[in-house]
């Protein structure tokens, strides 16, 4: 073999390594991009899946805010319901009171009024002495029929007549302009044992007390219908 065919040998021989070179190379370059692509994408997920969370979890307190806000509007307007409620109940219940004033007008029925309250007090006492204390107003009425009262109470009691003390302490008198905001009695009587051990208010304001107690659930129920009645 000449130079020349040496020569020509190797020219091929470095060209089919350049070219092998060349397309190593071009691998390379393509797998490289590849991975670059694969690994852009997988960051691009990433960061989608970061934001998708972060939004998800700004909504959940967004929602979370919007029950709370929900919720404490609900319960105000419930309390305003209630307080709406109540203060229509009160005033009902204010009425009323108001009402009692006018039973002391006539005398004749209130004078009756008073004794049915006194042996109605005797017989849930069952005291042989007992202390009367009624409003200065009622003294005059009061003494008028404490025989009456002792003798209906010792005849359905069956027992001797009673000794009652009428208390030199008065009850609160009606209402008027000068005590507008004092305490009242509307009427009536209340009773102790001489101990003061047993108390039987009978007075006109704790009978309506007691009745309007008993009857709120029905008073509720006819105003405001069965749900406000049983809430």
């Amino acid at each position: 073999m000449n130079d020349a065919d040496v020569s020509k040998q190797i020219h091929q021989m470095v060209c089919f390594i350049r070219q092998e070179a060349e397309e190593k190379a071009d691998e390379i370059s393509v797998s490289a991009e590849e991975e670059f692509n694969i690994e852009k994408l997988q960051l691009v997920e990433a960061e989608k899946k970061k934001i998708r969370q972060e939004y998800e979890r700004k909504d959940k307190q967004v929602q979370v805010r919007k029950k709370i806000e929900y919720s404490m509007q609900l319960n105000a307007s419930r309390l305003k319901v209630l307080q709406a409620q109540d203060d229509l109940v009160n005033s009902m219940k204010e009425s009323a009171s108001k009402e009692l004033l006018k039973i002391g007008v006539d005398q004749q029925n209130y004078e009756l009024l008073l004794k049915d309250l006194v042996v109605q007090g005797l017989l849930r006492l069952k005291e042989p002495s007992v202390l009367l204390r009624c409003r200065k107003d009622d003294l005059q009425y009061v003494e008028s029929i404490l025989d009456t009262a002792k003798e209906e109470y010792a005849n359905k009691a069956n027992v001797h007549s009673p000794e009652i003390v009428v208390d030199q302490v008065h009850l609160p008198p009606a209402p008027s302009h000068q005590n507008v905001h004092d305490r009242f009695c509307s009427g009536g009587v209340v009773l102790a044992s001489r101990d003061g051990k047993i108390v039987f208010e009978n007075s006109l304001d704790a009978r309506l007390e007691v009745v309007f107690r008993k009857k709120l659930p029905e008073i509720r129920k006819s105003l405001f219908g069965q749900v406000a009645a049983s809430a």
